[in-house]
């Protein structure tokens, strides 16, 4: 595969949890695994070529590289673009036509999901949605590139998400998007 026509994929798994309480999220078992291997990988899927984790714990860290996995740190506590911004300037260097962005604390995704994402994007910005509500997992094109460089603060994409044409985001049930922030969230 063109390594310039390549699709990276980023997890982003730093976050500080601080909603869940004193316990790691990102290690709290759902269906018997850590909440964060399952969005590692989905990573592992025909057309990506490079995958990157951004994580604050050295045991989130060692759980995405037993996924294959590269890992970057980031210190914990800091604000949610700059996991983004680091994964993304360490990404563009191998030039990739687009990047996957998932979350960590976003289990209940499947693969077939982010294969339809991938397929239904095309060479355009797609995200999911929900209830008209766009959301994570996202694809940005190389042309969009620059765009997520600006982010700043605790709002990562979101602000981009929302600029995303109506037609390019995929319905997936709610169900499948929960985000994990409190315990009583994985729950169904």
């Amino acid at each position: 595969m063109n390594a310039e026509r390549a699709t990276a994929a980023l997890v982003l798994a730093a976050g500080a949890s601080r909603r869940f309480g004193s316990a790691d999220k990102l290690l709290a078992l759902v269906q018997g695994r850590p909440m964060a291997e399952a969005s590692f990988r989905l990573t592992d899927r025909p057309g990506i070529a490079q995958r990157l984790a951004v994580v604050s714990t050295s045991q989130v860290a060692d759980l995405a590289r037993a996924q294959g996995m590269e890992v970057l740190a980031v210190p914990e506590g800091g604000p949610q673009s700059d996991s983004l911004l680091l994964g993304l300037r360490h990404l563009r260097q191998a030039r990739p036509a687009r990047l996957l962005v998932l979350l960590g604390d976003m289990p209940f995704l499947r693969g077939d999901d982010i294969d339809r994402l991938l397929a239904f994007a095309g060479d355009d910005a797609a995200c999911a949605q929900s209830a008209g509500q766009p959301m994570p997992p996202a694809l940005f094109p190389a042309t969009w590139f620059d765009r997520l460089e600006t982010l700043q603060g605790d709002r990562g994409a979101g602000s981009l998400l929302r600029d995303i044409p109506k037609a390019n985001r995929l319905d997936l049930p709610p169900a499948v998007l929960r985000d994990i922030d409190r315990p009583d969230d994985l729950t169904p």
